[in-house]
């Protein structure tokens, strides 16, 4: 018999790439839950998916049955030794509890980058040229924002830091560098792959007093939650920027709106929240700041090829027993 792959969660975009990557190899099985209690039970043996040897994870699942947990791992079969989440970030499965049942997680890094570099540039434009605001002020019914001249910028001779050098940060840097600006970066160790014009700075803090604006691009984990603290902002210069994409959580957002009330930080660019989809409220009247909706990955191009990772993961796990992109937790 074929081993079996179930789908936890809805393709939309690679449902002819799932056929073509999984059919030959795998049975493919749509997850039918309605509920976590009906899912652990078809995951119990002689149940429905109880003989499952890889899962394909779509984070809209959760709707219906919760995020992937430590309860959720342990409810797996024995089966079961693939979990393929469709995402970059993968701070909702827990990999700890994947790893003590022999499951081994993946992510789909890579596809991610243009689309969250591309949200990142948009955010550092709207920041130094107030284009947010201005654009506010004319659907209400204005023109020319007051002020918007005398806080307004060139990018070019600015320097920006980059937290957190990956493949999405290295996308990030490629994309900007006409634009002129000095970039430097932090990391826990310098990145091999990191552009000749990309300086390392190896002490955090000497980076963060050095930025004109701050590019959070680090995967929330235990080690990165606030991460960008109070101390963090305040080392910064007095009227510097602040652009995430990354998660919410690795910023303190009490921190940060304080230094954006006092003028200390005089704008940030969001495509992330700690509490999302709630947004504070405080930052929803700043005018001079850009809000997105976590909107980074929203497009068909960067989905499919999220979509298709994944599949290509359990593709590969069942042909040759390793996929192409676990993470790092699981190597």
């Amino acid at each position: 018999m074929a081993p079996k792959i179930l789908i936890m969660g809805k393709l939309v975009w690679a449902q002819k790439e799932c056929e073509d990557l999984l059919s030959p190899v795998a049975e493919i099985v749509h997850m039918q839950s309605d509920s976590r209690e009906q899912l652990f039970q078809q995951f119990a043996p002689g149940g429905e998916y109880s003989d499952v040897v890889g899962i394909y994870h779509e984070h809209l699942s959760a709707k219906l049955v919760g995020h992937p947990d430590a309860a959720m791992m342990e409810a797996l079969p024995e089966s079961c030794k693939w979990f393929a989440h469709k995402g970059a970030g993968y701070d909702s499965v827990n990999v700890e509890a994947a790893k003590k049942r022999g499951i081994i997680v993946s992510n789909t890094p890579g596809a991610v980058n243009e689309a969250t570099a591309t949200t990142a540039v948009y955010l550092l434009i709207s920041c130094m040229r107030h284009f947010s605001m201005a654009e506010a002020h004319l659907r209400a019914g204005g023109f020319t924002p007051p002020g918007v001249e005398q806080s307004s910028f060139d990018l070019s001779g600015k320097t920006i830091g980059i937290l957190g050098l990956g493949s999405i940060g290295i996308t990030f840097v490629n994309y900007i560098r006409p634009f002129g600006m000095r970039m430097i970066y932090h990391n826990r160790k310098p990145n091999a792959q990191a552009p000749e014009d990309l300086t390392y700075v190896s002490d955090m803090y000497e980076m963060l007093g050095q930025v004109d604006v701050l590019f959070v691009s680090c995967p929330l984990n235990e080690k990165t939650r606030g991460l960008v603290g109070k101390k963090e902002i305040r080392s910064m210069k007095k009227g510097s920027m602040l652009v995430n994409t990354a998660r919410g959580p690795i910023i303190d957002e009490e921190a940060m709106i304080e230094a954006l009330q006092d003028g200390h930080l005089s704008s940030v660019g969001l495509d992330v929240f700690v509490k999302e989809p709630q947004v504070d409220q405080r930052l929803i009247d700043m005018p001079h700041v850009t809000l997105l909706p976590h909107v980074g990955t929203e497009n068909q191009d960067a989905r499919r090829k999220m979509e298709v990772l994944a599949l290509t993961n359990l593709r590969d796990f069942v042909t040759k027993g390793m996929g192409p992109t676990p993470v790092p937790e699981c190597i």
